[in-house]
């Protein structure tokens, strides 16, 4: 009787076990691009930083509505993230991938699409981690 429980708790012990920082922040990345495909610009920007800065000079507000912008003019959005490269540098991170975004009315092929290449600024603020800085271009 006593093997069984000690099992379940040792079990019970290791699913409570921290996820360590890359792995929140791939999932923290995980929940943006599915806050993106559902077109939920105001879940997307609960993990960017309010001192946040992008191309551009583009600061929080503006990327806030750009994604609402987006969100608005087309019915379907697709984004498919490629390979995640994450850097620890202490408190901080930098996470580098390939973003492929496609959008349009919905049908079977998109309206429009374009792959960027990213990479972006991490830190923890109020334990969560957030998005202080994105740098993003084009890849032709």
């Amino acid at each position: 009787m006593r093997r069984p429980l000690i099992l379940l708790l040792l079990a019970g012990l290791v699913a409570c076990k921290r996820d360590t920082p890359e792995a929140a922040l791939r999932v923290q990345l995980a929940q943006m691009q599915a806050a993106v495909g559902e077109r939920r610009a105001g879940d997307f920007m609960q993990a960017v930083a309010s001192g946040f800065s992008g191309n551009d000079c583009m600061d929080r507000a503006a990327l806030h509505n750009l994604l609402r912008m987006q969100a608005h003019g087309n019915s379907a959005l697709i984004v498919t993230t490629g390979p995640v490269q994450v850097q620890m540098h202490g408190q901080q991170a930098t996470m580098k991938f390939k973003a492929h975004l496609a959008g349009g009315s919905g049908r079977l092929l998109p309206d429009s699409a374009q792959t960027y290449s990213i990479t972006s600024g991490w830190r923890q603020e109020e334990g969560e981690w957030r998005a202080y800085y994105a740098q993003w271009e084009a890849v032709h």
